[in-house]
């Protein structure tokens, strides 16, 4: 019995939607979040707003992030772990027919574009942003490519929430200021939990393929049960350290505002438990991904309110 409906065929999709798909839209909020709140930061910090590094910076984590989708693409597709009933994937090059080496060399043509955005904000801020930004993109390489790729063990979350969450907040931060603070670092743990959990809530769909091609991830070696708890504590810990930085007063009570997404958060954890099938588990993750979204749109919208009624 199928647990999903095929994809359809090659045909009824346009070679725009192909490419939209291979971006991955969905994922994309995952690198736009960490930008926000940085700038976000930097601006209640004091006269800090500089337009074209916030628009340099946002276009090269959004190219950087979608690079990484169509390596990942391309590295699943020659380890024989996509097919075209596989749920949750671009499919450009096993339901639309993309040769892989386009797919491959359109990553490597953002990455360029990224790179280049890198050289102009390292010129207007720092050379350390460079360095660092080049050290992020060869560990997004490495994540799905090599013989040991990182998404291959049970450090992708870890991996993937300090890079993608983390360390994009501090560069939004840094690149605005010239700083890196205290307040910027821990400001930028709740999303390292919540980006984390977007790659946790990947691996529990994709726990049964992934084991079967040898795969090791943190959600295989936990069982679906105690991947979901983790994942429940993943986001529970990014409010708890949310509202413990603002009671503490190290971040304005403003930022409580992320209460607001506990519903998507709940909801993501109550579909999870109740999923069977990796189709059933869709609206999970993208409730999962909706957590992240909210969670950091209203931290930005806090972070800017405070700043109004100073």
């Amino acid at each position: 019995m199928k647990t999903w409906d095929p994809a359809p065929p090659p045909h009824q999709s346009h070679g725009l939607e192909v490419a939209w798909r291979l971006l991955r839209p969905h994922t994309l909020t995952a690198s736009l979040i960490p930008v926000l709140i940085g700038t976000a930061l930097a601006r209640i910090s004091g006269p800090f707003f500089y337009p074209l590094r916030f628009l340099a910076m946002l276009a090269a984590s959004l190219l950087i992030q979608a690079a990484t989708n169509m390596i990942n693409e391309y590295y699943d597709f020659q380890r024989g772990l996509d097919s075209a009933e596989s749920v949750g994937i671009g499919g450009a090059i096993v339901r639309h027919g993309v040769p892989a080496v386009t797919v491959l060399r359109l990553a490597i043509a953002l990455l360029a574009g990224a790179v280049l955005l890198g050289v102009y904000l390292a010129l207007v801020s720092s050379p350390w942003v460079f360095v660092v930004g080049i050290a992020a993109i060869g560990v997004g390489y490495l994540y799905s490519a090599g013989p040991r790729p990182i998404s291959h063990g049970p450090f992708g979350e870890l991996v993937a929430g300090v890079l993608m969450g983390g360390l994009l907040i501090i560069l939004a931060f840094y690149i605005q200021t010239g700083q890196v603070t205290l307040t910027s670092l821990l400001l930028s743990v709740p999303t390292v939990f919540l980006v984390g959990a977007i790659l946790m809530a990947n691996n529990i769909r994709d726990r049964d393929n992934d084991r079967a091609h040898g795969r090791r991830t943190l959600a295989i070696m936990l069982g679906k049960r105690r991947a979901v708890t983790v994942l429940g504590a993943m986001m529970a810990a990014a409010y708890v350290w949310t509202l413990g930085l603002a009671t503490l007063a190290m971040v304005p009570w403003w930022t409580v505002l992320v209460v607001g997404s506990l519903f998507s958060a709940a909801q993501a954890i109550r579909r999870f438990r109740r999923a069977e099938y990796p189709a059933d588990m869709m609206p999970a993750m993208q409730a999962t991904a909706a957590t992240n979204t909210h969670f950091g749109l209203l931290l930005t919208i806090g972070l800017l309110l405070s700043h109004l009624f100073r």
